[in-house]
């Protein structure tokens, strides 16, 4: 229900002001504006969906000799000391573990086309056990909430537009970035916990929080090492060697089991075409409630408040200009990107609110698309507490991506 009244506000309220702008600030253009921003996401939600079709055919093909070969199930073996706790109702070896491993360690090596379809097949195996079609179940919106967060362990993309920027050095953004992902997975984890009264506090999640660190440190010492202009490319390759192994061990794995891994990939990729149509009414519908709120001013009004609010009580306002990053994130990645590389071109890519905005951008993953696309999968239509415990997360991530941008770069 939240995303229903979520959805509703962003037209209601973008109606108002664009009301008000028309009658008493006389802009007549305002409405034919609207008009054109909901033509033009439309069609922009209906292209994602139908971009996604060829990614889709491929990876759920490749998933499907993952599984007919027995290494998703024994994926599922591996993480399940960790994600038994997190996913109680989640049934020992489900299919559903490995794909969600599978997905979010494509996501955290920045590998967009493979984590999304991953995902879905996640989403699908999740929804294969839930006794409530039409509602999220307990481990789909921990699956969710999860995603939305968005660990990365490199911000390659970041690194990459700093880069082309002209920022001196491009990966100063690494650490404080990685920081601030991981407070808003870790907020995202304890959020929906406390909802599903689920115990965080055992050996299996302490031992993975443990081991996250020893990842991020071994990475710093890394990168570090690295002139400023192979960090993008080096990383980069790694997060396609890792992947592109995953698919050569399922090749080798079928082979070995005299699998005729061709049939296989045919047999899942079929799924692909079919999942990509089936989620365009709700992408273009979440990208059109988007628009609407956008160009009418309404998120320009929000931060305006926010700056004056700090202003009033006396409080550094650098990182205002950056406020908008912010508030884009979780409802369009591009938007977001936009902005930020907006900002970098008026401050600097060396300034304080350059650096801010490319930890911000690095910092969750796009909560209303995500929402929309995963849950519109499997035609959830009672999303429950998933986009509060997203929304919390977010928030959460973006204020210490604020206090972490003080603390490195102010």
């Amino acid at each position: 229900m939240a995303l229903n009244y979520v959805w509703l506000g962003f037209f209601l309220i973008a109606f108002v002001v664009a009301v008000f702008k028309s009658v008493f600030l006389h802009d007549t253009a305002i409405f034919g504006q609207i008009m054109n921003g909901m033509l033009t996401s439309a069609k922009t939600g209906a292209e994602i969906s139908l971009g996604l079709a060829g990614v889709m055919t491929l990876w759920l093909g490749i998933m499907r000799i993952g599984e007919v070969a027995g290494m998703i199930n024994r994926f599922s073996r591996l993480v399940n000391p960790f994600f038994s706790k997190l996913f109680p109702q989640v049934p020992k070896g489900h299919p559903a573990m490995g794909s969600m491993m599978m997905n979010f360690s494509a996501s955290m090596l920045g590998l967009d086309n493979a984590a999304t379809p991953m995902g879905l097949k996640a989403m699908k195996e999740l929804q294969e056990i839930n006794p409530h079609p039409e509602m999220a179940s307990n481990p789909q919106i921990m699956f969710l909430v999860l995603n939305t967060a968005g660990v990365i362990l490199i911000p390659t993309s970041v690194i990459a537009l700093r880069m082309a920027a002209g920022a001196a050095n491009p990966a100063d953004i690494f650490i404080p970035t990685l920081i601030s992902t991981f407070v808003a997975f870790i907020i995202g984890m304890f959020t929906v916990s406390l909802y599903q009264r689920i115990n965080l506090f055992k050996l299996p999640v302490l031992v993975f929080l443990a081991g996250f660190v020893a990842v991020v440190t071994a990475l710093w010492f890394w990168v570090r090492q690295m002139p400023a202009a192979e960090i993008g490319p080096k990383t980069a390759s790694l997060g396609g060697f890792i992947i592109f192994g995953i698919v050569v061990t399922f090749l080798v794995a079928g082979m070995v089991k005299k699998i005729n891994v061709y049939d296989a990939f045919i047999e899942g990729a079929k799924e692909g075409f079919q999942v990509s149509v089936r989620i365009i009414p709700y992408l273009v519908g979440m990208l059109v409630a988007i628009s609407v709120f956008r160009t009418t001013g309404c998120m320009d009004y929000i931060i305006n408040a926010i700056a004056a609010l700090f202003a009033a009580v006396g409080f550094n306002t650098d990182f205002v200009p950056v406020l908008p990053v912010a508030f884009m994130k979780p409802l369009s990645g591009g938007g977001a990107r936009g902005l930020m590389i907006e900002v970098m071109n008026q401050y600097g890519a060396d300034s304080f609110q350059g650096k801010l905005a490319s930890v911000i951008q690095g910092t969750t993953e796009t909560t209303f698309y995500v929402l929309a696309v995963y849950f519109g999968s499997v035609n959830i239509k009672l999303t429950r507490y998933a986009l509060a415990a997203g929304l919390i997360a977010d928030f959460c991530g973006m204020l210490a991506a604020i206090l972490l941008g003080y603390l490195f770069f102010h």
